[in-house]
């Protein structure tokens, strides 16, 4: 249990049996009747966000949530196969947790696992990667100038969109969050 005047960003609140995360905070006292406190709140699960406004000094459930360093190590069937870096403990993570975080997962790729009572929430990887181009359609010639872009198949099987210049083979960084390319990996 903790106060509403404890609340502060990437808290996990646990709201009628849902976890929520707090992304945003206010605390306000306005000039006439009780202080209270304006949150941003986002479901651990599904994503969905939600403001909240609590008063001031209520006391709100909080969720223990166990945010770990792993590795991934291969995908067995629908499952990813994790590995502790301290224990050394493998755990199976069905392929919806893992959700979107499959497209660039490659084996000995870092990722923070988070679990709540021994439950899997998500799978956080870092902010980028650098991963190969399996297969891209060679750029034309006279396009190079007009910064287009053209589909590119990556290793994992996942398809983004790189500028012309890129070929089959190159290393590149992708932005995780939304699959953007970044820039090439010179090696």
């Amino acid at each position: 249990m903790a106060s509403t005047n404890d609340l502060k960003n990437g808290l996990v609140l646990n709201l009628e049996g849902q976890l929520w995360t707090v992304t945003e905070f206010q605390h306000v006292k306005p000039g006439k009747g009780p202080a209270f406190v304006r949150t941003t709140l986002k479901h651990v699960l599904t994503g969905k966000v939600v403001d909240k406004t609590f008063n001031a000094g209520l006391k709100v459930d909080t969720a223990t949530v166990d945010k770990r360093d792993m590795t991934f190590l291969y995908k067995d069937g629908d499952e990813f196969v994790f590995m502790d870096k301290d224990t050394y403990d493998q755990i199976n993570i069905p392929g919806t947790i893992v959700g979107s975080a499959a497209d660039y997962l490659l084996e000995n790729t870092e990722a923070m696992v988070a679990t709540h009572e021994g439950v899997v929430l998500f799978v956080e990887l870092p902010v980028s990667v650098e991963i190969v181009i399996s297969h891209t359609d060679p750029g034309l010639q006279g396009d190079r100038s007009t910064g287009g872009t053209k589909p590119a198949t990556l290793e994992t099987g996942a398809e983004i969109q790189v500028p012309l210049f890129l070929e089959t083979g190159e290393k590149i960084k992708v932005d995780t969050r939304d699959g953007r390319y970044l820039s090439r990996v010179k090696s």
